[in-house]
């Protein structure tokens, strides 16, 4: 009995040293999660705004030639993957890569990971890579991005791949976070409306020195535009997921502790009460 309430004693020890853990990355996601909502929320209608543009122009310029605008070439898809630096997320990392999986099943695709939990996975199952560059996700600025677009704008133009897919998460509310895959390029695979929608679009807007030239420079900025908007979308998606199973593990953690201590008073009083009834029953006898 008394080995067993040691072992119980330092269960709880164990317990106790965890929670602390927990609790503490708690409170470091939640004060990280408020300036990284506010960058989400700045950059949101920016985002989405943009994802409609290009459609609009796309759709409302029929006699475009740009590479940008037709159909894909080649059947090679490129995903820009937006994942985690870290684990004890919950299913932040896990359920993005199952949507990727998914969406991926039977294509021939290469990667651009972002984050490092990304970089692992797809080393590890030896998918082709463009760049380990960017692979720290919290480190990834403006200009990064930038830079992202740039390459990825000129391996589509010589054709290395014919799409370039977006797989984040975005966020919907503290304790709401939704995988999402968009296509980026080419602008026809944007293309939702139905045919008498697209007859309603007139194109009433003259672009100096052409609407190709203009449409082309816009592009990358586009792209540009997407990745940094998922990126910020990530982020905070990654520490409200990272807080919300931190403050389980955490509840998780007193819980046990309580039934332990619970077993252990128990186990204390039945060693209590048996050593007191061994004393009695040894002065009957004398």
């Amino acid at each position: 009995m008394a080995g067993n309430m040691k072992s119980v004693k330092l269960r709880i020890k164990s317990v106790q040293s965890t929670m602390q853990i927990t609790k503490a990355m708690e409170l470091v996601a939640s004060s990280k999660l408020r300036r990284a909502k506010e960058y989400a929320d700045a950059c949101r209608p920016y985002f989405h705004e943009l994802y409609e543009t290009l459609e609009e122009i796309a759709d409302g310029n029929t006699d475009f030639t740009s590479v940008y605008a037709k159909k894909a070439d080649s059947p090679r898809y490129c995903y820009v993957v937006l994942a985690g630096d870290r684990g004890l997320a919950g299913g932040y990392n896990s359920n993005l890569f199952k949507a990727l999986e998914a969406e991926a099943a039977g294509k021939d695709y290469v990667v651009l990971p972002l984050g490092k939990k990304a970089a692992e996975y797809f080393r590890r199952r030896e998918i082709p890579i463009l760049t380990e560059k960017y692979a720290q996700i919290a480190d990834v600025s403006v200009s990064d991005c930038f830079e992202m677009a740039k390459m990825l704008c000129k391996k589509f133009r010589n054709r290395e791949f014919g799409h370039i897919e977006l797989c984040y998460t975005r966020f919907l509310s503290m304790l709401s976070q939704q995988t999402d895959v968009i296509s980026m390029l080419p602008l026809t695979d944007l293309d939702r409306k139905s045919p008498e929608e697209k007859k309603q679009i007139r194109n009433l807007i003259l672009y100096e020195p052409g609407a190709e030239e203009v449409f082309d420079a816009i592009v990358p900025e586009y792209l540009a535009g997407l990745i940094y908007g998922g990126v910020c979308e990530s982020r905070v998606s990654e520490l409200a997921a990272r807080r919300t199973a931190m403050e389980a593990a955490t509840n998780n953690a007193e819980e046990m502790i309580e039934n332990l201590n619970l077993y252990y008073n128990r186990a204390r009083q039945a060693s209590i009460t048996q050593e007191i009834t061994e004393i009695v029953g040894g002065a009957e006898g004398i």
